[in-house]
């Protein structure tokens, strides 16, 4: 089950991130929604279908572009773990620290399966994992530390 307003779109429309910046023209357009996992745990989900210019070889996406769908959603999972347990109106501004892409096997250009729940957390720094889904098949994983930030940060309330 899951919301139907997607995260990006409800708390940070004039994002210009280039993975999930709703107002970034040239961007990606992630699309991430709360949901509740099959076990009952929360996570966030969410669909992409990559364009002919996200090709690395003919027939399969490019593993950076893999990267970033990865990337921002995961950091959309952290903020709004952090928002819930906080029980904040809104996601604090999170950044990622560090993340870990694994890429499993090729994935096909097709509609990708994104997923990401909070593997564990420390004040405001969240440990991540994710997949992406071709096909039915993990092609991608990830594990990524976000961390929110304070007033003073460049990114500090840029969503």
């Amino acid at each position: 089950m899951s919301d139907d307003m997607a995260l990006q779109d409800r708390y940070a429309a004039q994002s210009i991130c280039f993975g999930c910046g709703p107002a970034n023209p040239e961007g990606l357009h992630i699309k991430s929604y709360a949901a509740t996992s099959a076990e009952g745990g929360d996570e966030v989900v969410g669909t992409f279908t990559p364009a002919a210019h996200h090709h690395a070889f003919p027939g399969m996406l490019n593993g950076g572009i893999i990267g970033a769908l990865l990337d921002c959603h995961a950091n959309w999972a952290a903020a709004h773990w952090l928002m819930k347990r906080d029980g904040a109106s809104a996601p604090p501004c999170t950044v990622t620290a560090d993340f870990h892409v694994r890429l499993k096997r090729p994935t096909p250009m097709a509609e990708v399966r994104l997923r990401a729940w909070v593997a564990s957390a420390e004040g405001d720094k969240v440990t991540v994992e994710a997949t992406l889904e071709a096909g039915g098949k993990t092609t991608a994983t990830c594990t990524g530390t976000f961390v929110a930030v304070k007033e003073g940060h460049p990114a500090f309330h840029r969503w």
